[in-house]
Order: structure tokens, then C-alpha cells, then sequence
């Protein structure tokens, strides 16, 4: 098995029974905020489209679903190798660009197509990527390749199952808003970072740790910002209040916290041939380039924003024009009020007014009272604020899902009074009566399964409430306050409080005295 990394979660797999080409990124993301790093743009593409026996697109953010990239360069005779999400949105997005051979799977149930066996756990909670994120695992005979990508949480054991793991390649950096959008102190904006970069280095041990692979590749991330506007998001910020640790540093954490972990860097072009315990490991940059791509970044970053101008001019004048106030509000009235119609659930869950600044134009959307209006000066929990093209470019689309083009572009700014709250981002992420219909059903399905797992002195349901993760493997306990270190969602055990956001209560109760 060879496998050539394309940037990003790009990954072009060749083994003697097919070869697979997965989430070809190359096209700037999220209204031109977000670029591979390091720069993909030279890469052959035309020669992996064409090369490819498969596709595997493991979800619809755009990081990994480059709309651009599959209608030029990937033909459209090959088998696409399709998750099992819930709905048919992947399957008619690809329909569209001329896509028309897809092997249905069903998720953690291994199928043989001519001597490759492939496997695809498929995500499909509310908090998954667009309502559905996925991994891909591989096995040619030889060796088992796990692509986990974003993907998480997982059936370990199902993919454990499927084969002893010789390359995985996993998230390890960030793909998120906060904190960097937010309107806080300096020293918390900092602070909180420096946590969350601290739960996504965790979480990335963990699943290593739990896949317990030969070989390690980060991989998926991180992005990088090359509009001015944007620049001060690169890498951890200008002053530690950003998100977005690199290759390298994760390596650099990888090789103190695991020392036996046999991890590798993969770079756009870079051909890893994975063997049992050996990986012969071929990079296009001379070892003086790829000094010069980490440790003189910000030089990099500029030569490389000089050369992606047009493409960030070309975006700009991709949008539509500002729509003045009256037109701005009944468009969101009558696109938005009948879906608030359909959503108990979340209109519960979000349970207050939540203001949506748009250039000057101050709106509300009334959860409660499932009304769209102009704001009327009463107290909002939650301020989101953005520009008037992006507004009227997502509804001149028809954007079902405002965290695959407003919320990831970093292009607003937000603030809150209190926790963060589940229940408003999935709302931005569900703008479709097909998608309101799925999660109002979900979230009515219910998380509490019934089963618990027994944790210190404490008896608590087994299923985490955000991403029904497993608490038996991801719990930790300090007092009465237990952690998922997962995702870093926390509870405290003796009410049942989630701490993290509203309307996550946990089941749990006590076994033993306290202080016993």
C-alpha cells in the first residue's frame, strides 16, 4: 500500500486491488477564509481524479467536499464509496457533478470489492460535521489503513475488529469558531485557547491510545487564513489566543506524551508506504523547505496569501449584493419561521431570543415565540454579528448550513451570557425542513439508553449526553464533577447539571458515602 497525502485530509491510497482517492481539498473554504497548509495547489489533481478506482468523500464541510476540485479533475466513472448517513444530501451533492456509481455501505460493516476490504463508520448525530462526518478503513491483504479524518466519537471496537491497524491518520488541530469570535478579555480569550488546544491534543492521544496503530499521521489541519482580515488566526495567534497547532508541534507533543508512538509527517506529496512495523517515508520538500514551511510560517504564509490574491478577489465578487433591511428580514421570515415551526425541541433547548446583527440591521430570532423580527431591545443571551454579502449570500443559496460557510469562515463575531448552547448551532446547521424533520426526531429518540457504567463512587448512564461517547472509556471524576475528556464536557454528579451548555442533564447517583 501506498498513500500520497493531498493537503489537509487529502489522501490518495494505491494498493494492487484499487486505489482510493479521499476528501481532495484544493479550492479556498467558508467564503475564502480557510487554505490547506502547507500550500496543495501544485499537486497533479488531474492525474489523482483521473487515477482513482474510488472516491470517498467522508462528509459535506468543504474542507473535504471541494465541489470545484471533483467537477474538473475526478472522473466520473469511479465507484464513489458512500457513508450511511441519514440523509441524502452527500449522495445528491455528488449526483450534481456527475457522479452516478455509488457502493452503498452500511456503517462498521465491512464489504470485498475485488480483494479490498473496506469498512465505513458512519456519524449521523446533530453534532457530527453537517449532520454526518465518517471514517474509512481499508485493508488490501497487506495492510489496514484507518482514515478517521474529523470523525469522532467512534466504534473502536468495530474498527478495531476489522483488523490490527498498521496507518492511522487522525484530526489532531482545530476546526471550530471558539474562542477566536468571541467578544472577551484578552487573558480569557488566551486562556480558553490554551484549553482547547489542550482537549484536542488530548482527545487525539486517546484515540491513539485506543486504536493502538503502527504507524501515526496527523492529519486533517490545520488550516490556514490568508486574507488580512484574517492572518491573526494562523497557528496559535498572534499572542497564543488561537486554535490551530501544526504538523510539527503536534509531532513535538506526540513524542514526549508517546514516546514508543510511531508517528510520521505528512505533507502535500509526501508517499507513505506503511508495512507492519516499518514505513518508508518519501517528502517532495528538501529537509531546508520544510524548515523553512514551520519555522519561518509567517514568511510562508505571506508568499503564499501573495500568490492566492485572485482567488481571494474572485470569492469577494462571488457574493451577492447587500439586501437592503426590509427585503433582508422577510427573506429570513419566510425561509426561517416555518422551520421554527417544526422545532420543538430546539426552540426549547435554545429557550430565549437570540439576536442576529447584520451590518447595521439588528434582528431577532424569537425561539420561543417562533418569530424572525427586528430586534426591540430586549435582553439577548446570544449576539451573533456579521456582514450583510454573507447574509445575502447564504440566502441567495439557499444555505442549509450556516456552520459550512458562515461559522467556519470566522468572518462574525459572537457573544453569550452563559454557557454555549447546543440546541442554537445545531438550528444554524439544520436550515431545511428534511434537516429540522431528522434532529427533531433524534434529539425525541432520546440519549439515555438505559445502561450505566459504574465510575468511583459513582453509578452515571454510560452514554455521554453531547455525542453519546463512552463513558466507561472517556469518564473522569474529580469530586462530584465528572469530565468527558472527549470533548471536555463536564457534569456535575450530584444534581445531573451539565456545566458545558444547557440542556445536556446527566443520569447519576451516588454508590457509596461521601468522603468514604
Amino acid at each position: 500500500m501506498r498513500v500520497t497525502g493531498l493537503g489537509h485530509a487529502g489522501l490518495f491510497i494505491e494498493t494492487a486491488a484499487g486505489t482510493v482517492l479521499c476528501d481532495p481539498w484544493v479550492n479556498p473554504a467558508f467564503f475564502g477564509s480557510w487554505f490547506p497548509f502547507p500550500d496543495n495547489t501544485d499537486l497533479d489533481w488531474d492525474h489523482y481524479g483521473r487515477a482513482a478506482d474510488y472516491l470517498y468523500v467522508s462528509h459535506l464541510h468543504r474542507d473535504h467536499f471541494d465541489a470545484e476540485n471533483l467537477r474538473r479533475n475526478v472522473r466520473k466513472d469511479l465507484t464513489v464509496l458512500l457513508p450511511a448517513f441519514a440523509t441524502d444530501e452527500l449522495e445528491f451533492e455528488l449526483r450534481a457533478l456527475g457522479f452516478s456509481e455509488f457502493l452503498r455501505t452500511e456503517s462498521g460493516v465491512p464489504v470485498e470489492r475485488d480483494g479490498l476490504r473496506i469498512m465505513i463508520t458512519a456519524l449521523t448525530g446533530p453534532g457530527d460535521g453537517p449532520i454526518g462526518d465518517s471514517a474509512l478503513s481499508l485493508d488490501d491483504g497487506e495492510t489496514v489503513l484507518l482514515n478517521q479524518n474529523d470523525a469522532h466519537p467512534l466504534d473502536i471496537p468495530s474498527i478495531r475488529a476489522f483488523g490490527e491497524v498498521d496507518a492511522h491518520f487522525l484530526q489532531f488541530s482545530g476546526a471550530i469558531w471558539w474562542p477566536m469570535v468571541y467578544q472577551l478579555p484578552d487573558t480569557a480569550k488566551r486562556e480558553f485557547a490554551a484549553r482547547k488546544r489542550e482537549g484536542q491534543s488530548e482527545r487525539a492521544l486517546r484515540y491513539i491510545d485506543a486504536v493502538e496503530a503502527k504507524h501515526v499521521f496527523p492529519n486533517a489541519g490545520p488550516p490556514c487564513f490568508l486574507d488580512e482580515d484574517l492572518f491573526q488566526f494562523n497557528g496559535t495567534g498572534r499572542d497564543g489566543e488561537s486554535i490551530f497547532v501544526d504538523q510539527r508541534e503536534f509531532l513535538a507533543e506526540l513524542a514526549e506524551a508517546r514516546p514508543d508512538t510511531s508517528a510520521h509527517l505528512l505533507l502535500p506529496g509526501t508517499v507513505a508506504e506503511p508495512l507492519h512495523t516499518a514505513c518508508k517515508l518519501t517528502h517532495r520538500y528538501t529537509a531546508k523547505e520544510i524548515d523553512h514551511i514551520f519555522e519561518q510560517k509567517d514568511a510562508y504564509l505571506r508568499d503564499f496569501a501573495r500568490r492566492q490574491q485572485p482567488a481571494l478577489a474572485a470569492e469577494r465578487a462571488s457574493r451577492a449584493p447587500v439586501l437592503p433591511p426590509e427585503r433582508l428580514l422577510a427573506e429570513l421570515k419566510q425561509w426561517w419561521e416555518p422551520l421554527l415551526a417544526r422545532a420543538d425541541r430546539i426552540c426549547d433547548g435554545v429557550g430565549g431570543p437570540v439576536r442576529l446583527d447584520v451590518d447595521d440591521t439588528p434582528i431577532v430570532i424569537d425561539f420561543p415565540a417562533r418569530q424572525v423580527r427586528r430586534w426591540d431591545g430586549e435582553r439577548c443571551r446570544y449576539t451573533l454579528s456579521t456582514t450583510g454579502d454573507l447574509v445575502a449570500t447564504n440566502i441567495a443559496r439557499r444555505e442549509v448550513d450556516w456552520s459550512n460557510s458562515l461559522l467556519l469562515s470566522l468572518r462574525f463575531r459572537a457573544s453569550r451570557i452563559g454557557p454555549y448552547n447546543e440546541f442554537l448551532y445545531v438550528f444554524f446547521k439544520c436550515l431545511s425542513s428534511e434537516r429540522i424533520e431528522y434532529v427533531e426526531n433524534y434529539y425525541d429518540s432520546g440519549h439515555d439508553d438505559g445502561q450505566h457504567v459504574e465510575l468511583g463512587d459513582w453509578r452515571v448512564q454510560r452514554r455521554c449526553p453531547h455525542l453519546r461517547a463512552d463513558l466507561g472509556r472517556f469518564g473522569q471524576i474529580e469530586g462530584d464533577e465528572l469530565t468527558c475528556t472527549l470533548h471536555g464536557w463536564r457534569y456535575d454528579l450530584s444534581t445531573g447539571r451539565c456545566l458545558t451548555a444547557d440542556g445536556h442533564d446527566i443520569r447519576a447517583e451516588r454508590t457509596a458515602p461521601a468522603g468514604s
